[in-house]
């Protein structure tokens, strides 16, 4: 009978904590989990009247790193936890009141690194035992916030609205970058707003340079613009951000920076001139030079890179000499500008990507190629994990972002035989594969360089 009186829940259901002061976190329902887990990052053990205690920081909102919230708690006991990859890691166990749906009871947690998981929260079966029923096939059984739900919820944590008029410049206000900076810079206090670069034109005039808008809007009040600007954009990217600069509006990223980054032959002629080492590089317009052009580089297997691409694409490998002959040949009939660099074989395939902001590397990742592909991808099916740099790499990381003038960069380097080796300096990187793998909120980072490029400090709520 006891049975029939137990609540059903479904696959997730929302969970409350007071004494941590998280009004609503999303929980996976996991009943082949002993032990329920919470995301945590930032973890300091600490003492306080003789016991022991633990701070850590939550990110309670999945794919919104904007809200963290700083909790305490005495711990209850450490233990050894074997993840669902199988892997035993030493973990904190807290014990603290739960709220779900009417229901108040104490529940122990682990305090685990759930970044990369779809859920910030786990419940395991011993928090279920004589309280629950689980219906896998249903969800929220115990009640939906909306989005507006939570924004009301997480209110508290947002900066007063009286901060700076930014403007964000891309084409897709969807992408998870996007997004991201918006999510940002509306939770520091600062008012946001999406332009679409095609849609962006200019008036050229001495005493009244203008920067309009879809219909005849003049764009003049904005403090700041942040460039995210495609690869095919470039050209008419650049010049809107000059335009902008015309105007007294500060670019993070300026026309001329971005520019430099995305000239791969001016940029690898500047990292040269400034003693950083790079792969070897061949460039040459006659197919008369092809043979000496290969050779020159250590011969095959080589890679072929045309002088703008991103993300992978306008990148291939020649395994032999006729290959990259071939690879030559063809891009140089069709007119394209290419360069031959050496191909660095103890890479395996893998390299690292250092965000840089304002001169610091605020997070980095170890990308791993597909098996079969030479280069890692993310956006074609790599994989990426944090890692941990050395002093000479993230040095070389900030050295080569300052040479560009880039405030933010993603800056690609390769472990080599002869040391670290920099690949090249993206000025718009993507920050959905390095947050998801470091939990680090990079776009925070960005709005906190514009402040305080623009000397302004947020009031907190």
């Amino acid at each position: 009978m006891g049975a029939l009186k137990q609540t059903v829940i479904g696959n997730a259901e929302w969970c409350s904590f007071e004494t941590l002061k998280i009004p609503a976190i999303k929980a996976r329902i996991d009943s082949g989990a002993k032990t329920s887990s919470i995301q945590a990052t930032h973890i300091r053990r600490f003492k306080r009247g003789g016991e022991s205690w633990v701070s850590f920081e939550v990110n309670p909102l999945q794919d919104n790193l904007s809200f963290s919230i700083h909790c305490e708690s005495r711990i209850k006991d450490t233990r050894l936890i074997k993840s669902s990859s199988g892997i035993a890691e030493k973990r904190f166990v807290i014990q603290v009141p739960v709220q779900m749906g009417k229901e108040i009871f104490e529940i122990e947690l682990t305090l685990a690194n759930r970044d990369g998981m779809d859920f910030r929260m786990l419940l395991g079966r011993e928090a279920m035992r004589n309280r629950f029923l689980v219906d896998p096939s249903t969800s929220y059984q115990l009640g939906k916030y909306s989005e507006e739900e939570l924004k009301s919820m997480y209110s508290y944590l947002l900066y007063r609205k009286s901060g700076l008029n930014i403007g964000l410049l891309a084409t897709d206000r969807t992408l998870y970058s996007n997004k991201r900076l918006m999510e940002a810079a509306i939770a520091r206090g600062h008012e946001m707003r999406f332009y679409n670069i095609q849609q962006c034109y200019m008036r050229m005039d001495a005493d009244t340079p203008e920067v309009r808008y879809r219909g005849g809007s003049i764009i003049n009040d904005l403090d700041a613009i942040i460039p995210r600007i495609r690869p095919s954009m470039t050209f008419y990217g650049c010049a809107l951000l000059r335009q902008f600069e015309s105007i007294g509006t500060y670019c993070l990223n300026s026309d001329t920076s971005i520019s430099q980054s995305r000239d791969k032959l001016f940029s690898s002629q500047l990292f040269t001139a400034n003693k950083i080492n790079i792969p070897i590089t061949g460039f040459a317009k006659s197919p008369l030079d092809t043979k000496d052009l290969i050779d020159m580089v250590g011969g095959a297997p080589l890679i072929v890179k045309l002088l703008q691409s991103a993300q992978g694409k306008g990148v291939v490998s020649a395994e032999t000499n006729k290959a990259a002959e071939s690879v030559i040949n063809a891009f140089k009939s069709l007119q394209a500008n290419i360069l031959v660099q050496e191909f660095i074989k103890e890479a395996s395939g893998k390299d690292l990507r250092c965000f840089v902001v304002n001169g610091k590397v605020v997070a980095a990742i170890e990308r791993t190629a597909l098996k079969g592909e030479f280069r890692s991808n993310i956006h074609m099916g790599g994989s990426a994990k944090k890692v941990k740099i050395t002093a000479e790499e993230r040095k070389l990381a900030v050295k080569a972002s300052k040479i560009l003038n880039l405030a933010v960069a993603g800056v690609d380097i390769i472990r080599s035989n002869k040391g670290p080796l920099l690949l090249e300096v993206n000025s718009s990187p993507g920050l959905e594969g390095i947050e998801t793998a470091t939990g680090k909120n990079i776009a925070n980072e960005m709005i906190i360089a514009i402040e305080k490029k623009l000397k302004f400090n947020p009031e907190p709520q």
